[in-house]
């Protein structure tokens, strides 16, 4: 066989390789499927969700997996609103942490309204960071002093504020949320759900029209 034909086999070859390979890692990195068993709804609030709105046992669950720096999150956070109060006494509204790793300040964020929950202040921490969105995020290194800074504007204990924020245990409270998300399937953000089911955001209605159908099959029942 001469040397220029081995040399091209042997190229193709390696391509090969390096494509399954590829493509391994590209599943590996995949968040898990969601393991619940067929006709069972997922189990997406804990006893310690934070919790906006509570509609009372009979309404709607409607959860938000969010990351307080996404652009996205930051855009549906006005629809969020509308519907909240649109369908209050209906729903009942709770928000998850999901800080994705591109976002430089999105955990230090979800620290403060941690922290502030901690406070029982986590619906002020909310909209105070949503608010501020443009003024802290895309920075290219973490600014936890705006953060304080809202804390402080929010009247919080500051001693507490900060001890929460250094915490260990405050950091943990945040990655279960995001390993729930992740078990969940939940990719990126914002990620809903409503009573167990995932919303497929396709267009800005989206949302509404799940939460408009689970309410009807709510009202019906």
């Amino acid at each position: 066989m001469k040397t220029s034909v081995k040399a091209t086999l042997i190229a193709i070859a390696v391509a090969i390789v390096l494509a399954i390979v590829g493509i391994v890692y590209a599943m590996s990195q995949r968040a898990a499927e969601p393991t619940t068993p067929e006709g069972e709804k997922l189990q997406t609030v804990r006893t310690d969700s934070h919790v906006l709105d509570d509609g009372g046992a009979d309404a709607v669950t409607v959860v938000e997996f969010l990351d307080f720096e996404c652009e996205a999150c930051g855009a549906f956070y006005p629809i969020v609103e509308d519907l909240r109060e649109q369908y209050d006494g209906q729903i009942t509204y709770v928000v998850r942490y999901f800080p994705l790793p591109g976002h430089i300040n999105s955990t230090q964020a979800a620290l403060a309204a941690e922290a502030a929950a901690q406070q029982d202040r986590f619906e002020g921490m909310y909209h105070r960071l949503f608010e501020t969105q443009s003024q802290w995020g895309e920075q290219p290194q973490e600014t936890p002093e705006v953060f304080r800074a809202l804390a402080e504007d929010l009247g919080l204990d500051m001693a507490a504020y900060d001890a929460a924020v250094a915490d260990q245990a405050t950091l943990a409270r945040v990655q279960a949320d995001k390993s729930d998300g992740e078990q969940l399937g939940v990719r990126s953000t914002p990620g809903f759900f409503v009573d167990g089911e995932p919303v497929v955001l396709e267009t800005w209605d989206d949302l509404e029209t799940a939460i408009e159908k689970a309410v009807s099959r709510s009202t019906d029942g």
